[in-house]
């Protein structure tokens, strides 16, 4: 399976690389679906309910005492070093990933759009400053020292499942500048990716051969726009990816296998 990756990346060496949660889980990140495109567990705080209500800060940020940590311990697997290492040859026009966690960039990628955000800053919502996600975090847990001894399993980005639990009293950290409420620097559910964002990435995917998605089902619209783009474009797909995708039927090449046991080896053969 890994040759025929080879000849793609051949035949269109520049490629636009779309990246998803599946390149993250060898690094110890849950993802968000499973093989068949739906959910594992209940869907994540919506952008319009953490920026309304109190009490939707309350969960989100006391869950993140949790699972955020396991977020910042992180680092790079194979599959970051392989699209880095395909970056070095020459063969990456850019690499667009929705991912907020940086291991891309930890890896040494240097043509990253984050296109959800990253989640070690949190911005004020109020006057736009940027806070180190690691200080908020000490903040809230020396605040709530009770919700720091808590355990649940870990959840996507910095979430984690805790439930049964009552939030009501659970301290949330505000901006040190100006009182402001305050949000990681992602893109939630139910909010719009900056539209420059978006016209950087199209413009990158004009000057490509081709758009290799990699650990994405692309079941969510901000990723699976590119596929659609590259269709009016003429540019050929390929995804590497474990399960259905929401682009099947666009696809030139689709490589339902274990990330790693196609990428490593199809990157090393482009070196020899």
């Amino acid at each position: 399976m890994h040759n025929a990756l080879t000849d793609f990346i051949r035949q269109h060496p520049k490629l636009f690389i779309l990246t998803g949660a599946g390149c993250s889980t060898d690094s110890g990140i849950p993802d968000y679906r499973d093989h068949h495109g739906q959910w594992k567990r209940q869907p994540p705080v919506q952008h319009k309910d953490f920026m309304t209500s109190l009490y939707a800060r309350q969960r989100f940020w006391a869950r993140s005492l949790i699972g955020w940590p396991l977020m910042a311990r992180a680092r790079p697997n194979t599959i970051h070093q392989s699209l880095q290492t395909l970056e070095d040859l020459g063969h990456s026009q850019l690499l667009v990933t929705q991912n907020v966690d940086r291991l891309h960039q930890q890896a040494g990628h240097q043509n990253v759009i984050d296109l959800h955000g990253r989640s070690d800053q949190v911005r004020c919502m109020d006057c736009g400053a940027l806070h180190d996600r690691n200080q908020i975090h000490q903040q809230m847990a020396l605040q709530n020292p009770h919700f720091s001894q808590l355990s649940a399993s870990a959840a996507p980005d910095g979430d984690a499942d805790l439930e049964g639990v009552d939030f009501h009293e659970f301290r949330v950290t505000d901006c040190d500048q100006c009182g402001g409420l305050l949000k990681p620097d992602v893109v939630f559910f139910g909010d719009n990716v900056p539209k420059q964002r978006v016209y950087d990435a199209v413009d990158n995917l004009e000057q490509a051969d081709a758009l290799l998605v990699v650990g994405s089902s692309l079941m969510v619209y901000s990723g699976y726009r590119f596929c659609k783009q590259a269709v009016r474009m003429n540019k050929p797909i390929t995804a590497l990816t474990r399960g259905k995708t929401r682009a099947d039927d666009l696809l030139t090449l689709k490589l339902d296998a274990a990330i790693s046991d196609v990428l490593t080896p199809a990157v090393d053969q482009l070196q020899q």
